[in-house]
């Protein structure tokens, strides 16, 4: 199955739950992508003592997870885009939607 992923928090412990939520379904053998929009994009490098955001997203990205960032949430932010997380825009995030079987947000 063909699995979209939104994500638009970076509230440790929904955050991590979504990234985990995505490193479980690429394990069990789901295609998977994610785009990061509003906070979310702060995702990277967010570390919590309990809710290791950005441990979870490295194994996301590990298990082959692909990751899209909102280009304007990230220039709002006078943010840079990363390896893990590319500039997209929201024609990116619309090619995913109809690209997924299932859309789930976060």
């Amino acid at each position: 199955m063909k699995i979209g992923i939104i994500l638009e928090t970076h509230e440790y412990e929904k955050a991590w739950n979504a990234f985990h939520f995505a490193t479980t379904a690429r394990k069990l053998g789901h295609h998977t992508k994610m785009f990061l929009m509003g906070e979310a994009v702060e995702c990277e490098g967010l570390v919590h003592e309990k809710y290791n955001v950005s441990e979870q997203l490295q194994a996301y990205v590990k298990a082959g997870g692909e990751i899209l960032a909102c280009g304007t949430c990230l220039k709002s932010r006078q943010m840079d885009e990363t390896e893990a997380c590319p500039v997209s825009t929201m024609i990116d995030c619309v090619e995913m939607v109809l690209w997924a079987d299932k859309t789930v947000t976060f």
